[in-house]
């Protein structure tokens, strides 16, 4: 696995940044490979949007086990999922298991909402919001914590009307900026490329769920269901597929692109 950074995120984590879960950093083992986690956006009483009477609940966990599938075939790579089923994960747990598995990457698929006429797939590495739609974007999806029990405790700290809040969730991430962006980049030339999606490029924006990890981590906007044929398209068994092996592939590039470095970190 490759953990460089991972002291220097744990530091600020314990002594710098209060994060929202509690638990320890965890040891991390150098022996199960590449571990890659997929998180399927919302699940059980958070259906995510709604837009033209499809589910991205259901999407995003059906693009996630196509993605999951393509990993698995490939020798050295370990696949963790946060949902596998129809269930509700509390954004924080997702960086939890993202964190006890050791994992190389994490891998946050959604589905987007706007008007009829957007359309096109993007992905977010966490960093300040560029802009309105941005912070926007990053609004919709951790508005999720209000689902949460015992939120008001838990994000006491974090008000997600405010960018910011954003500035102290980046710092975490700046370690890994460099390698979220290869991958988001990598992920975003499959879909323009292979798949002629509209280019809705890298961006930055802040995110809860990424927040949460101590690795290079993005969060994909697969496209807009309130766009009539996007959200046909991704509704399908076909577009599922595509999008999933698309996403596959740059996970795949993306590991022979980087050092095999193999660095065990324990917390003691």
């Amino acid at each position: 696995m490759n953990k460089k950074l991972l002291f220097t995120a744990g530091f600020f984590l314990m002594f710098c940044i209060p994060m929202i879960a509690s638990d320890p950093l965890p040891e991390v083992r150098g022996d199960e490979g590449f571990v890659v986690v997929l998180d399927a956006g919302h699940g059980g009483h958070d259906p995510g949007n709604l837009g033209n009477g499809y589910m991205e609940k259901n999407i995003a966990l059906s693009i996630v086990l196509k993605i999951g599938e393509e990993l698995k075939k490939v020798p050295g790579i370990k696949v963790v999922y946060t949902r596998d089923d129809d269930s509700f994960v509390d954004l924080f747990v997702r960086g939890e298991i993202a964190n006890k598995a050791g994992a190389d990457l994490f891998v946050s698929v959604h589905c987007d909402s706007h008007t009829s006429n957007a359309h096109g797939a993007g992905t977010f590495v966490l960093g300040l919001h560029a802009n309105k739609q941005n912070f926007e974007i990053a609004k919709k999806e951790n508005s999720v914590i209000y689902l949460e029990d015992n939120y008001e405790a838990r994000y006491a700290n974090y008000d997600i009307n405010s960018p910011e809040s954003v500035i102290g969730l980046t710092i975490m991430q700046e370690e890994f900026l460099d390698q979220s962006i290869l991958l988001a980049k990598l992920i975003q030339d499959n879909f323009t490329g292979r798949l002629k999606r509209n280019d809705r490029k890298v961006k930055q924006a802040g995110f809860i769920v990424l927040h949460q990890t101590f690795m290079p981590s993005v969060l994909i906007e697969t496209g807009f269901l309130t766009n009539k044929e996007e959200g046909k398209y991704l509704n399908s068994s076909k577009g599922q597929t595509e999008m999933g092996k698309a996403i596959a592939q740059a996970i795949i590039k993306y590991r022979s692109s980087i050092p095999d470095e193999e660095t065990v970190i324990s917390n003691g």
